[in-house]
């Protein structure tokens, strides 16, 4: 009778033990918390200022998406001022190919002096070398 207690109570103890398994206490497959979100309700509220479209309207939804980013953070275009439009009205228009004609190395300049052309000529750096002179 001895031999029969201890042969199921080591039987029921490997049973139990077998149901531990799986890599050890930490070593556990868990699941991720911050892949975890919660869902927004199905439910649309009502919105009676909806209008059905009119036949042959072009969509609302027909700008694209480059366009509805752009207007969802800046808004739409603003209206422009009276100071920026008298600018704009005294500058011109420039011509197509101006900044392919200002990069070539044969477009001609204007010499604006020494003072330019020693900060143009002024070799590269973060400035440990710069010197300064107080006139008197």
């Amino acid at each position: 009778m001895r031999k029969s207690v201890a042969l199921i109570a080591i039987a029921a103890g490997s049973t139990l033990l077998a149901g531990c398994g799986g890599g050890g206490l930490f070593n556990r497959q868990r699941p991720d918390e911050f892949a975890v979100q919660r869902q927004a309700p199905l439910v649309v509220p009502p919105d009676f200022s909806l209008v059905p479209p009119a036949p042959g309207a072009p969509r609302p939804t027909d700008a694209g998406a480059a366009a509805q980013a752009q207007d969802a953070l800046f808004g739409p275009p603003q209206a422009r001022s009276g100071v920026e439009s008298s600018l704009g009205n005294k500058a011109g228009n420039a011509a197509p190919g101006i900044r392919s004609s200002v990069g070539d190395p044969g477009t001609n300049t204007v010499a604006k002096g020494a003072v330019v052309r020693d900060i143009v000529a002024a070799p590269e750096g973060d400035g440990r070398e710069a010197q300064t002179a107080i006139g008197n």
